[in-house]
C-alpha cells in the first residue's frame, strides 16, 4: 500500500491512555509517544499511526545567548582602519562613545548591517 501525504489530513492526536490509544499503551508502553489519526477522503480510508521512542542517548543542548530585542542597545567594537564599516555604522545612527572605543547601536541595525560577530560582550556604560 503506498501511502502519499497530499491530501492526507491528520484528524485527532491521542496521549497514551486515552481512549482509542489503550491497545497500543499495552503492547507498545513507555516506547508509545502519541497515536493519531489521518483520514484520506479520496481513497476513504482512516490511518492510525503511532510515534514511538527507538532509541535513548545522552544529550545536553549547547548554551545559548539570550534573545535580544531588536530596539535593545549594544556595543560594536569595530577596528580602526575598518572605516567602510565605520562609515555604514554611522550612517545608522550609531553612537561614538570614545572612552570605551565603541560604537552604541540598536541590535536590529547590527543584525541588518551583519555585525554580530563585533559585538562586545559588555554594555558600554
Amino acid at each position: 500500500m503506498e501511502f502519499d501525504f497530499p491530501g492526507v489530513l491528520t484528524g485527532r492526536r491521542l496521549a497514551p491512555g486515552q481512549n482509542g490509544t489503550k491497545k497500543l499503551l499495552a503492547k507498545y508502553g513507555d516506547r508509545l509517544v502519541c497515536v493519531c489519526y489521518r483520514y484520506d477522503a479520496e481513497r476513504k480510508l482512516r490511518y492510525k499511526t503511532v510515534d514511538l521512542i527507538v532509541e535513548t542517548a545522552p544529550w545536553s543542548p549547547r548554551a545559548r545567548n539570550a534573545r535580544r530585542d531588536p530596539n535593545d542597545m549594544v556595543a560594536v567594537r569595530i577596528a580602526y582602519s575598518d572605516t567602510d564599516v565605520r562609515q555604514r555604522i554611522k550612517t545608522a545612527g550609531g553612537i561614538w562613545r570614545p572612552r570605551q572605543r565603541l560604537w552604541e547601536v540598536d541590535w536590529k541595525t547590527v543584525r541588518e548591517l551583519g555585525l554580530q560577530s563585533h559585538v562586545a560582550a559588555q554594555d558600554p556604560r
